[in-house]
């Protein structure tokens, strides 16, 4: 009996002994956590869009997407760079601090990079879990310069006539006169607010430039104003250019002194060679003299005086003659004295 009842104090002993354990042991009674499960991070995709153009710079908006599953993902963070695809030099980097990832989902990771408006770039995009790289994705930007800045973006357009049977240009003309070898053009541009809301004041620069030699014969401004939404309108001008050449008529519009929109038509005035669009050039005689303008009187007063017909030589030859001939005199006239 007595040894029952020491057997039976021995075991009270042991589990008392336990249960003090378990106590002085944090968690050593808790459930068991799911915490202790691997975690899984995968970047599923990213992409790209501009959140900003300007004029020499622009900023790439990037959403990084994070798969998530298995158990929490503790100090994630994702690495974007932007690699010059010429160069192969890093042109920025930044870094967006997640935090912990728990739960099987997907997060969003936004962040924006500031990239010069030229060439291409290549987007490297690393996911970092306490400091250990776990996933990397790879994307490409093209032809950035191409991109539009927000100062030069207009709703209105030259309007073309794509759809006609014969396909219209926005700019066309008639012969208004002809007149001591020169030809007065009455130039008709067609102008379309394809936006939702009026447009803003624009005005409108026209020039016809020779064909073959680029040289500018005439140009003229005209104020468009503003254009109601979904409508066209019809800017008229006159140039006057010398007769017999191919010229292109070459329009720009403008808003706050920024060129919106440009556009170009032939205007075809040599009596055989013909300018079509997106054409090579053809050879033609060019006389820059009939590209010259007026000058005012009193410029020529300022022109250098003209030497004799006869040569500086001549000149110094009969200076030194008459200078003899003076000399001469004189002696001559102290000798009677």
């Amino acid at each position: 009996m007595r040894r029952e009842t020491l057997l039976t104090g021995g075991v009270v002993v042991v589990v008392l002994a336990m249960l003090i354990g378990a106590t002085a042991v944090p968690g050593a009674l808790s459930e068991p956590r799911d915490d202790v499960r691997e975690s899984y991070l995968d970047l599923r995709e990213t992409t790209i869009e501009p959140a900003a153009v300007g004029g020499q710079t622009v900023t790439l908006a990037i959403d990084a997407r994070l798969s998530h599953r298995g158990g929490p993902a503790e100090n994630v963070t994702v690495e974007t760079r932007a690699v010059d695809a010429d160069t192969g030099l890093v042109a920025t980097t930044t870094r967006r601090s997640v935090g912990d990832v728990d739960g099987d989902r997907e997060v969003s990771v936004r962040s924006n990079i500031t990239v010069e408006r030229a060439g291409g770039y290549r987007i490297d995009t690393i996911v970092y879990e306490d400091g250990e790289r776990v996933a990397t994705g790879r994307q490409s930007v093209q032809n950035v310069d191409a991109l539009t800045p927000a100062y030069a973006r207009s709703a209105v357009t030259f309007q073309r006539f794509e759809n006609a049977g014969v396909p219209l240009d926005a700019i066309t003309y008639r012969i208004d006169g002809v007149s001591d070898n020169r030809t007065t053009l009455n130039v008709s541009v067609y102008v379309t607010n394809a936006g939702n809301t009026p447009s803003e004041d624009l005005s409108l620069r026209l020039r016809a430039r020779q064909a073959d030699s680029n040289v500018i014969a005439d140009e003229s401004s005209v104020r468009v104003g503003q254009i109601r939404p979904g409508r066209t309108e019809v800017v008229r001008t006159r140039l006057t250019v010398p007769d017999g050449y191919n010229y292109w008529l070459d329009g720009m519009l403008l808003s706050d002194g920024v060129i919106v929109g440009t556009e170009s038509a032939p205007a075809n005035l040599h009596p055989t060679e013909r300018l079509r669009a997106n054409e090579t050039r053809q050879e033609v005689d060019f006389e820059s003299s009939d590209f010259e303008r007026d000058q005012p009187a009193e410029r020529e007063m300022e022109e250098p005086p003209q030497t004799s017909a006869a040569g500086p030589g001549f000149t110094a030859l009969a200076g030194l003659l008459a200078l003899l001939a003076s000399a001469g005199l004189i002696a001559r006239r102290q000798t009677n004295e």
